[in-house]
């Protein structure tokens, strides 16, 4: 039976999940809930545990991958002639193509009005838990200790007091490029160190391997409780403005994505095709961290990209390159409030938008969700945080497609940018695609990238994702 599973390609398990989840949602709604107090019925319960667990576990292994990985990848730039020339093109690309993203916001907020005439009752929304400012954002990235870590306390009805520890991805992403940094500068003596990142970086993603392999169950699990939490009336309440931003994400990944692909000589078919196993996993686990092993992957066997500038810009763009996220999202969300709450925005406010979009997605840090983006552009709109209590309803299902897009935008740059420098493999970039998504290692000759042996190994056994080293070195360097 597992061996018969292990033949389905990935991505036929993860769209069968999508069905099968959809379906267990909608039976849970018909059980309705139990008891007089209405609690959710069993199958709501097993989707919940199903889900949060696979969320619990993509969270577990964000920590050590974003610490290792970005150490990784700012020593790898040694071994690339013109690193400092490709960093800047890539930080340039980043840029673009974000304000790219955020313009097409801006414009369907204004031409959809989506917070016009929803129906919903403002006096029943209320501010988050938890919101952003540029003071916050700024204090949050001095890191208060060596992992990041945060405590807080809580009590529960009965008042019993616990205790959580949490991580800040900004203080981590911090203290990754000072480290990094540091080992590049002390030179040969340094070289035990990242020799032991790199076998510790390999360790974290065969873990990471692991919980990738169960994302169809865990899209069974969140998709069904996402249907009986929410069903489809808080959705059409929400409905033009979850529309728009789905088209919104759709211009930037299936128009903006492919014009500049072409216009950098690139086939955006073969860039679809290519990006494909990113893309749903990164809609599945809606984590670009958790996605990160699938995208360089994607990167450097796919699109030809030599292995050590992937293993800079593609980790680096997992917590900074958030379109979906951190440009289409917060653009048509403020819009969005403003208009829900009758406020009008000026035209300063409105660059202020493309403002916070194009510095401010680091805030995003490639975890799941975007709610510390979305408070931290109304803070500096001075718009009601009310809002966002309103829209969390539907931002489970909204985040699926963020995450999609993002990763899509993870892997372009580093093409685009490896085409313009001519690094880039040709020959692999336009290669058939097999049935698990992947190039096959011996149907060209790989000149810029070597995969690990593991990554050669799973595509014989059906397994359609296994990460390649994330900082392996490339043999022919850049």
């Amino acid at each position: 039976m597992l061996s018969a599973l292990r033949r389905v390609p990935f991505a036929v398990q993860v769209l069968i999940a999508l069905v099968l989840g959809i379906v267990l949602g909608v039976v849970a709604r018909q059980l309705g809930p139990v008891g007089e107090a209405g609690d959710p019925n069993w199958l709501a319960v097993t989707l919940d545990t199903i889900g949060s667990t696979f969320v619990a576990l993509l969270r577990t292994i964000v920590p050590p991958l974003i610490l290792l990985a970005v150490i990784s990848s700012i020593a790898n730039l040694r071994n690339v002639t013109n690193a400092a020339r490709l960093a800047g093109q890539t930080l340039l690309w980043f840029a673009i193509t974000a304000l790219i993203a955020v313009a097409i916001g801006i414009g369907l907020g204004l031409v959809m009005r989506p917070g016009v005439g929803t129906g919903v009752d403002p006096s029943g929304v209320s501010e988050p838990s938890s919101t952003g400012s540029w003071l916050a954002f700024l204090d949050s990235i001095v890191p208060a200790n060596f992992l990041g870590l945060t405590a807080s306390t809580s009590a529960d009805d009965a008042g019993v007091l616990s205790t959580s520890l949490s991580f800040n991805a900004l203080q981590l992403i911090v203290i990754a490029i000072a480290i990094g940094i540091a080992a590049v500068k002390v030179g040969k003596s340094a070289e035990p160190f990242l020799a032991f990142t790199q076998s510790a970086l390999d360790v974290v993603l065969k873990v990471l391997w692991w919980v990738i392999r169960l994302a169809p169950l865990g899209t069974v699990g969140l998709l069904g409780n996402a249907v009986y939490s929410y069903g489809w009336t808080t959705i059409g309440a929400l409905g033009s403005f979850t529309l728009a931003i789905y088209i919104g994400l759709a211009l930037v990944l299936f128009v903006v994505y492919p014009l500049l692909t072409l216009a950098n000589g690139l086939s955006p078919v073969k860039y679809f095709t290519g990006v494909w196993p990113a893309v749903q996993l990164g809609f599945v686990s809606r984590s670009s961290m958790g996605t990160l092993p699938v995208t360089q992957r994607v990167t450097v066997t796919n699109f030809g990209v030599p292995q050590s500038y992937a293993s800079f810009a593609v980790p680096f763009g997992a917590t900074t390159k958030m379109d979906g996220c951190a440009a289409i999202y917060p653009a048509i969300a403020a819009i969005f409030i403003a208009q829900f709450f009758g406020i009008d925005l000026s035209i300063t406010q409105y660059l202020l938008i493309v403002f916070v979009s194009v510095i401010g997605s680091a805030a995003t840090a490639g975890t799941t969700g975007a709610t510390v983006m979305l408070t931290l552009t109304l803070s500096t709109l001075g718009l009601p945080l009310e809002g966002v209590g309103l829209l969390l309803a539907v931002d489970p299902i909204l985040d699926m497609g963020r995450t999609a897009t993002n990763v899509a935008g993870q892997a372009l740059i580093p093409a685009i940018v490896a085409k313009r420098e001519g690094i880039i493999d040709l020959e692999r970039y336009n290669a058939p695609r097999g049935l698990d998504g992947f190039v096959s290692e011996d149907s060209t000759t790989d000149t810029t990238a070597t995969v690990s042996a593991e990554a050669a190994a799973s595509e014989t056994t059906g397994a359609t994702a296994e990460p390649a080293a994330s900082t392996a070195k490339s043999s022919s360097g850049a």
